[in-house]
């Protein structure tokens, strides 16, 4: 039995700008209709910082090392939030790939037009190895 797909916070589709060598760049438009917003905060929204993590997330799935290699998140290595997310940013994550073992380490710089946001470090396995 297959556990069910876990729902994604962010509902923005990702966009891929570059992905070649181990590097893959990528952006979210941050929809001030997010659902996660009225509650973070009432009248001063900002994205919650695991949306942050997701974002970058979504562009790894979108753009993952091995060309159609479909991978699984197996953990959050790390992050650092530097600076807020409003509604109406646009996020944009420039990942390197780097080869764990038998997973994948995606370390991403995430920015915004302010400057940097976060930085994530997530570890994947990829499905079926």
């Amino acid at each position: 039995m297959t556990a069910p797909a876990a729902a994604s916070p962010v509902t923005a589709p990702v966009t891929v700008l570059e992905h070649a060598d181990g590097r893959a760049v990528t952006e979210v438009v941050i929809d001030p209709e997010q659902p996660v917003f009225p509650g973070h905060y009432p009248g001063f929204p900002i994205f919650p910082g695991v949306c942050v993590v997701e974002c970058v997330n979504l562009g790894a799935q979108a753009a993952p090392p091995v060309p159609g290699a479909r991978l699984t998140l197996a953990g959050v290595q790390s992050t650092r939030f530097q600076g807020p997310v409003f509604p109406g940013d646009t996020l944009r994550s420039e990942v390197d790939w780097v080869a764990a073992g038998d997973a994948w380490l995606c370390k991403a710089q995430v920015h915004n037009a302010r400057g940097r946001v976060a930085q994530v470090r997530l570890r994947y396995v990829v499905e079926g190895e």
